[in-house]
């Protein structure tokens, strides 16, 4: 199957153009990549940032458990896990209450790193959102909310 291209062609029917789910997977698509390429010139990727938020403000965690707070499956997040583990970013200990299993925890590079994310992430969302006020930020955020969490 062929990728389609982000704006639509001047032939495109009205019909496809209006549809409400047609133009979120666009826009979708468009934040994606701003987020995706501004990430990877930090040498970072969208997992690695959610790991070190989910670490940052929930605190030392089981692989398990950063799975279910971040939504990554659990497959894919050894690999996650080794990438952040080999900057030194997290660190692995054996559970004290169950040796079978590991918690990790976020390390000051780690900590000083996705201080440096969150500012890149916010820049980020104002170049993707930048056509919008901030109300209307606010108001699309709230929306994409009420979708997401139905």
């Amino acid at each position: 199957m062929a990728m389609t291209q982000h704006q639509d062609a001047p032939d495109t029917p009205a019909r496809l153009r209006a549809l409400p789910t047609r133009l979120l997977a666009k826009a979708s698509a468009q934040a994606d990549r701003v987020v995706t390429a501004g990430l990877a010139a930090a040498d970072a990727g969208k997992w690695h940032y959610a790991v070190l938020v989910a670490l940052d403000d929930g605190g030392p965690a089981s692989q398990a458990e950063l799975s279910r707070r971040t939504g990554i499956y659990r497959s894919d997040m050894v690999a996650v896990l080794n990438a952040l583990a080999g900057r030194d970013l997290i660190e692995r200990a054996a559970d004290p209450a169950d040796r079978r299993r590991n918690v990790i925890t976020l390390t000051p590079s780690g900590r000083a790193f996705t201080a440096r994310l969150d500012l890149l992430v916010a820049e980020l969302q104002d170049e993707a959102l930048a056509p919008l006020a901030p109300a209307e930020r606010e108001q699309l955020t709230r929306l994409l909310r009420r979708l997401a969490e139905r």
